[in-house]
């Protein structure tokens, strides 16, 4: 299935040992949840290899619920209800405050489905920012958004009444809300990226990944990435940059040595990201530290561009998984969507014009459901990882994001 890597099926070759540990599983991740503010809801994109399993990327705010197929929605919305009910038991009136991209149809109907699925609570639940107040409706992809008038001035009314929660949909590259008042918000702002870090969320996930890997009694790098960050603007100083080269040279030999350790044939390639967050913008592929001293100035030039035009100052290097998932010809990526930190719901990236270790959260990328995948010549492969390796990394991710948050939440002033 792969053309530039080989190695061995090792999830496949585990697979029996992970059900037989599945109960032992679900006690650890009862026990962490209880610990920790879980989110109301995140995304979660997955690599799988054959030989490892990865999260490589979580959303605390993400867009693309659109995406999700029907018979998921229930199972999400299901979950979605059960947060509200433990977290917000008395919430009648929800307002979703949204990003501006309100010519991006395929966000708008992302926003339409998150209105749909929080209104099968029976709640009645608006859709609005003040920079939108200029706008009545939306366009969505299957119909029209209306929005509701808001007003934040020290107070948040929406048509002239307070929410008791606001359902955030905006990940906060430009800092935190202004005038809403004492209104909960939920995802917290604390996890917006104009402070948070992915490097932070990695070193929140290796401990649980640690445990998980123990009860499995397996390497913790088969359900991992290892990665360091680059600091203040590295990439624009040369004697910075040449220690930069160096780390990367040996950072690759380090998977290089995992490599043979574990017969996989092909050459192991690093992911420099913009640590502040993206939307797939600013994400180089390196092979050598030689490489990455030879960038042109426009690509350094898209790494540190950030979103709004924010500069990105610090970079996350991270090891790239390549995916062994392909059906005609499109290779494939895991998107999987949880509330409360469950995995409820997944749906593949598929784009027949990528290589197997390249980023998917392209344009050119197009959403199957696994209801198209089971169709599909060897979907079934695919499909039965669904709710056993995939899920799991996801929920690792999970159990991260909620360690992101209360110490975010603990060592800051809090916006909520």
């Amino acid at each position: 299935m792969m053309t530039e890597y080989d190695g061995p099926e090792l999830l496949s070759e585990l697979s029996e040992k992970l059900e037989s540990k599945r109960e032992e599983l679900s006690v650890f991740f009862a026990e962490a949840r209880a610990k920790l503010p879980m989110p109301l809801y995140a995304s979660v994109d997955i690599r799988d290899a054959g030989w490892k399993v990865a999260a490589v990327d979580a959303n605390a705010y993400p867009a693309g619920f659109n995406n999700v197929g029907s018979p998921d929605l229930t199972h999400l919305s299901e979950h979605l209800q059960k947060w509200l009910k433990n977290e917000h038991p008395n919430a009648s009136l929800l307002h979703i405050w949204p990003e501006g991209h309100t010519r991006n149809k395929g966000y708008v109907e992302n926003l339409i489905t998150l209105q749909q699925l929080f209104s099968k609570g029976g709640m009645e639940v608006t859709v609005g920012s003040p920079d939108l107040n200029g706008l009545d409706t939306v366009e969505g992809i299957t119909g029209v958004l209306k929005l509701s008038h808001t007003v934040a001035d020290g107070e948040l009314l929406v048509l002239g009444k307070s929410p008791d929660l606001v359902i955030l949909n905006n990940d906060l590259s430009h800092g935190p809300l202004e005038g809403i008042g004492g209104i909960p918000v939920a995802p917290p702002q604390a996890m917006g990226w104009y402070q948070r870090r992915k490097s932070n969320h990695f070193r929140h996930a290796q401990p649980f990944i640690d445990q998980a890997a123990e009860i499995l009694d397996i390497d913790p790098w088969l359900l991992g990435t290892h990665w360091f960050v680059s600091e203040d603007k590295c990439l624009e100083k040369e004697t910075c940059l040449i220690e930069l080269a160096a780390q990367v040279d040996s950072f690759l030999e380090f998977l290089k040595r995992k490599y043979d350790d574990y017969g996989i044939e092909g050459e192991p390639v690093l992911f420099v990201k913009n640590d502040s967050g993206t939307y797939g913008l600013g994400i180089l592929e390196i092979r050598s530290g030689e490489h990455l001293m030879n960038l042109s100035n426009r690509k350094v030039n898209k790494l540190t561009y950030g979103k709004g035009g924010a500069e990105a100052i610090d970079f996350l290097i991270q090891e790239g998984v390549p995916t062994a998932l392909s059906i005609d010809d499109h290779v494939i990526e895991p998107c999987i969507y949880g509330a409360g930190g469950h995995s409820c719901s997944t749906f593949y990236r598929a784009n027949p014009k990528k290589g197997v270790m390249a980023n998917l959260n392209t344009p050119s990328t197009k959403f199957l459901q696994p209801d198209d995948i089971s169709k599909m010549e060897g979907g079934d492969l695919i499909l039965e990882r669904v709710d056993s390796w995939h899920a799991l990394v996801a929920e690792l991710a999970m159990l991260a994001m909620g360690s992101e948050l209360a110490e975010l939440t603990s060592s800051v002033v809090s916006h909520d």
